[in-house]
């Protein structure tokens, strides 16, 4: 069972944004973009509140850069589907678990983003996690 509700078109848009938001951090860091983005869906706090599909996350203004890009707009590949579809159905890798954000810096990650904890890195990109006070239910969507 999906914990988000999709149809093909939206598993293959969230295929196309982990391949242009983090094919170069291989498969793991394409499952942690997922992760944000289905946390985002499925949160309904902070900057997210109201996004209830793949496609309100994917074209939110101003949420993921790729969606300005080309390389995005290309056809999703069989590999990107099934690590989409893994993440649909709700697997979540640390530190990617219960984050909203994640972006890549220059050089170290800064302690906070968004006001948000850094929770971790990964490779090159950098995972905050919000707060009980700031999104309790981050914490209880699984």
């Amino acid at each position: 069972m999906p914990v988000v509700q999709h149809t093909t078109a939206d598993l293959n848009l969230l295929a196309r944004l982990l391949r242009a938001e983090a094919e170069g951090e291989g498969q793991q860091g394409m499952m942690m973009v997922g992760n944000v983005g289905i946390n985002r869906i499925r949160a309904n706090c902070s900057d997210f509140k109201g996004l209830r599909t793949v496609p309100q996350m994917v074209y939110q203004e101003h949420a993921f850069e790729a969606v300005q890009k080309g390389y995005f707009y290309q056809r999703a590949r069989e590999k990107e589907r099934r690590l989409a579809r893994r993440t649909l159905a709700g697997e979540r890798l640390w530190p990617a678990k219960y984050s909203l954000w994640y972006f890549r810096p220059p050089g170290n990650c800064p302690s906070t983003w968004y006001n948000q904890p850094l929770v971790g890195r990964f490779k090159l990109h950098c995972f905050y996690q919000p707060t009980g006070e700031t999104c309790e239910n981050i914490y209880n969507t699984y």
